[in-house]
């Protein structure tokens, strides 16, 4: 594994946002999400689902690895694309997702592995199934649709609900627990990393300061808190740095990333949708390392080469979704695509 700055930061903390991923089911929605949230996703689809097909390269017979299942909206076509003789495996931490997503896929073919499991266990899960390859792998991170239109799961400061923000609720701290229960500094760094607030010392401060009379509980109490505390612009940013610790998402997908890189296959591609800078940032640090050369900083000439690079970039500049797809897809809007291929052997 390659040691960044991410890495430093996460290991102090040990703790991506949100977007559709879509177009479902209807029945099967109806039974497992409530009413309310059930009209959502009818009318959506799959982020850049054109553009993450294309530089996937998907041929019949292909091993394809979705990370981020969600609804199984990409998954769907991918399905289509590596046909009866392919195989895919895909992760989700969602089990009411993964249900719906389940039935959706039995619809194209059995030909496929579903993993209640966080990616960052690619490795070790694949493996298991006896895959020591994969052919093309995606990375649509964030939230799915029922994450943000769904109260009862605390994503939402527009929402009241509970402060969750799990994607697994079966496990882990919530929200609440960390603003209820970490000192200071760490919920000051949380703010600061992971939501790039700048008065994040102050915001801290006066959370410790609030729980002693109000423990926070929803996410409507918290937001009018942060409105009060440094105004209502800093909202998007105060509930993703929640986001990004409750589920240690930046953790993750730099684990997961790194071993999808080595599980390519020669000429495997690799396509990640990003949703913030923070996500972006770090998979175009990693793409960047891996297309080049490390060489030896201690080599007065700068020849001796410690690590091949193993990448050759695909998209040289990240791809957004078109007008024509924000117009049916507002939530498209902040998806950024990055894409790399696998090189037939390491550079000399």
């Amino acid at each position: 594994m390659y040691a960044s700055k991410t890495t430093k930061i996460i290991k102090c903390l040990t703790v991506v946002v949100g977007h559709p991923r879509v177009v479902l089911l209807p029945t099967l929605v109806q039974k497992t999400y409530p009413s309310g949230v059930q009209e959502i996703y009818s009318g959506h689809e799959p982020v850049l689902l054109r553009e993450s097909l294309a530089l996937l390269d998907l041929k019949p017979g292909q091993v394809a690895v979705d990370c981020t299942l969600g609804l199984g909206g990409h998954s769907s076509e991918i399905l289509k694309a590596i046909g009866p003789k392919g195989h895919l495996y895909a992760f989700e931490r969602d089990e009411r997702n993964l249900k719906v997503a389940r039935s959706r896929l039995e619809k194209i073919g059995n030909n496929f592995t579903l993993f209640h499991d966080n990616f960052s266990s690619l490795t070790d899960r694949l493996r298991r199934e006896g895959a020591s390859h994969a052919d093309a792998i995606l990375f649509d991170l964030g939230l799915s649709s029922p994450h943000i239109d769904e109260a009862s799961r605390g994503f939402s400061f527009l929402r009241e609900g509970p402060l969750d923000m799990r994607f697994d609720t079966a496990q882990g701290k919530t929200a609440a627990d960390l603003l209820n229960t970490l000192g200071e500094a760490q919920l000051a760094d949380i703010f600061f990393h992971f939501g790039e607030i700048h008065a994040s010392r102050k915001l801290a401060h006066a959370i410790l300061q609030t729980r002693k009379i109000n423990p926070f509980q929803t996410t409507t109490q918290f937001a009018q808190f942060v409105r009060e505390t440094l105004g209502k612009s800093i909202l998007p940013q105060a509930f993703q740095a929640l986001r990004i610790a409750v589920n240690e998402e930046l953790m993750a997908l730099e684990l997961g990333l790194n071993q999808a890189i080595e599980l390519l296959a020669p000429h495997g591609r690799v396509v990640v949708l990003s949703y913030h800078s923070l996500e972006d940032r770090l998979v175009k640090q990693t793409f960047k390392q891996r297309s080049t050369d490390l060489r030896d900083p201690n080599d007065t000439f700068g020849t001796r080469v410690l690590r091949s690079k193993s990448l050759s970039l695909l998209t040289k500049k990240p791809i957004k979704a078109s007008a024509e797809e924000l117009a049916r897809n507002p939530r498209a809007r902040s998806a950024v695509l990055r894409a790399a291929e696998r090189l037939a052997q390491p550079s000399l």
